[in-house]
C-alpha cells in the first residue's frame, strides 16, 4: 500500500486472556493478536499487520493493551471502533480508536506500562464468576507484609532473581516507578509501573510476596532476592488469571529506539 494510501491508528484494546493462547500471533494456537488482524484484514480487504505495545502471556488478559494498524483512509476511527466491536469475539473490546502520526510505534515509542495483579482473599472468589479474573486464593495475607516487599521496589534494580532463565541478551535491569497493594472486592490488588518488565516478572514478585504474607518465607528473602544475594531462590509464579495489562504510557519524552537494536518487551 502507498503510504499516502493508509492511516495509522492506535487501539486500545481490551480482553479476557481465558481462552487465548496469549496476545502474540502464533500458528495453530488462538490469540489476540491474531482475531484483531482476521478483522481487520476483513475489513480492509487487503492483509493488515497489527503492532502491539506488548506481549501477554496464555490466561493474562488487558483492559489498558495498545495496538496499531495501517488502513485505508475511509477506516476513520470512530467507523473503525463500531465496526470492530461488531466484529470481534465477545473476549476482546476496543475502548478507543484513534489517529496516530506515522510513525507511531506501539512498542518502541512507550515510556511506561503497569500491571495489576488480583488475589481473592475472601471464599467468595472460588466462585466460577470470579475465579478466571484472579488468584482464588481464599484465605486472609498479612498485609503488611506486602506493603513492606512492595515499598522496596520503586528505583532501579536487577530482576535478574524474579525472571524466567533463558534472557541473558535482555539485560534484567527495569526502573519501577510505583509499586503498591490495594483493596478490590474480593481482596488484595498489586499495582506496578516500571519502563519494562523481565519474562514473568510480576508473577514471580506476587507469588513471593505472598508466600511471605502467608508466613511461610522470612521477609528478609525479599530484599535479598532483590539484591541477587546468592542461595536465594524466589516462589513459583502467581498463576495467570489474576494478572491485568492496564495502562501504556507515551509521552514528549519518550525516545523512539531502533527496531534492530532495542529489546522487546517480555510478557510480565
Amino acid at each position: 500500500m502507498d503510504p499516502s494510501d493508509r492511516t495509522r491508528l492506535k487501539l486500545t484494546v481490551h480482553y479476557d486472556g481465558s481462552a487465548f493462547h496469549g496476545w502474540q500471533l502464533q500458528p495453530d494456537h488462538r490469540t489476540v493478536q491474531g482475531e484483531l488482524q482476521a478483522v481487520l484484514t476483513r475489513l480492509a480487504g487487503s492483509p493488515r499487520v497489527v503492532v502491539g505495545a506488548g506481549r501477554t502471556d496464555a490466561g493474562v488478559h488487558a483492559t489498558g493493551q495498545v495496538a496499531s494498524v495501517d488502513m485505508p483512509p475511509k477506516w476513520e476511527a470512530g467507523r473503525l471502533r463500531r465496526a470492530l466491536n461488531a466484529l470481534l469475539p465477545e473476549d476482546v473490546w476496543i475502548e478507543r480508536v484513534e489517529p496516530a502520526p506515522p510513525r507511531f510505534h506501539p512498542r518502541y515509542d512507550a515510556v511506561r506500562r503497569s500491571y495489576r495483579y488480583r488475589v481473592g482473599t475472601c471464599d467468595r472468589a472460588r466462585s466460577p464468576f470470579h475465579r478466571r479474573w484472579c488468584w482464588a486464593l481464599g484465605e486472609d495475607l498479612g498485609r503488611d507484609r506486602l506493603e513492606a516487599a512492595a515499598a522496596a521496589l520503586p528505583g532501579e534494580h536487577s530482576f535478574r532473581s524474579f525472571a524466567k532463565a533463558g534472557q541473558p541478551e535482555r539485560g534484567d535491569r527495569c526502573r519501577i516507578d510505583a509499586a503498591r497493594w490495594t483493596e478490590w472486592e474480593l481482596g488484595l490488588a498489586f499495582e506496578i509501573t516500571a519502563d519494562r518488565y523481565l519474562h514473568h516478572m510480576v508473577r514471580y514478585l506476587v507469588g513471593t510476596m505472598v508466600e511471605i504474607a502467608r508466613g511461610r518465607r522470612n521477609p528478609e528473602d525479599f530484599p535479598a532476592l532483590l539484591a541477587g544475594t546468592p542461595g536465594f531462590e524466589t516462589s513459583p509464579p502467581a498463576p495467570p488469571e489474576g494478572l491485568f495489562l492496564t495502562l501504556v504510557e507515551y509521552g514528549e519524552g519518550s525516545r523512539r529506539a531502533d527496531p534492530r537494536n532495542t529489546r522487546s518487551e517480555a510478557p510480565a
